[in-house]
């Protein structure tokens, strides 16, 4: 990735490593923790299911913003092919699986193919649907086409990636603390 990140190039720009990205998606973090998964042909069946884009590799790394034993959210690096050059994101999610926010960290195709902040910005708050794609919730980018598929692309396949890698996770963690807790006491005590 690294090599993706800072090679150069006629056109080529790099915004933001990955660490800076993961600073600015997390500034009140404590830690952020890296968990590096290799997905097995389930995992990736499932991930391309759910976000109808392929994925480049099996290997992923997921980001977690922690405070106080608390997790702010997760953060993904994508790094794909627009047109004929890379491109490269720091997708950020909510601890719920919805966008937060997107950081571009490279674009090497001509400047005038790169989405801009403000398009962007549509993917905020949003999560896996039908509807996440150009011509449903998100508007294409007018001379841009491609580059605004690479990055729908993008979310829906960090988007799935939470939902395979974290939120079975967070269903049996629900689900062991409604059983620890007990049967319900009725009010007023005994």
């Amino acid at each position: 990735m690294a090599g993706i990140l800072f090679a150069g190039g006629a056109g080529a720009e790099v915004f933001l490593s990955r660490q800076e990205a993961l600073k600015q998606a997390f500034p009140h973090a404590d830690e952020i923790r890296k968990r590096t998964v290799l997905l097995d042909d389930a995992q990736v069946a499932a991930i391309q299911s759910l976000a109808r884009a392929p994925l480049d590799s099996r290997i992923v790394t997921l980001y977690t913003g922690i405070r106080q034993h608390r997790v702010l959210g997760y953060a993904l690096v994508d790094i794909h092919t627009v047109r004929t050059q890379p491109e490269a994101f720091l997708v950020v999610l909510t601890p719920e699986g919805k966008v937060r926010s997107l950081f571009m960290l490279a674009f090497y195709e001509p400047p005038e193919y790169r989405p801009p902040r403000r398009w962007l910005r549509q993917f905020d708050a949003r999560g896996l649907s039908r509807d996440l794609r150009i011509g449903g919730t998100i508007h294409g980018i007018a001379g841009a086409t491609l580059s605004s598929r690479a990055v729908t692309g993008t979310v829906r396949r960090s988007l799935a990636l939470f939902q395979v890698l974290v939120e079975p996770g967070l269903h049996q963690k629900t689900r062991r603390s409604k059983a620890s807790a007990g049967p319900a006491q009725p009010a007023g005590g005994m």
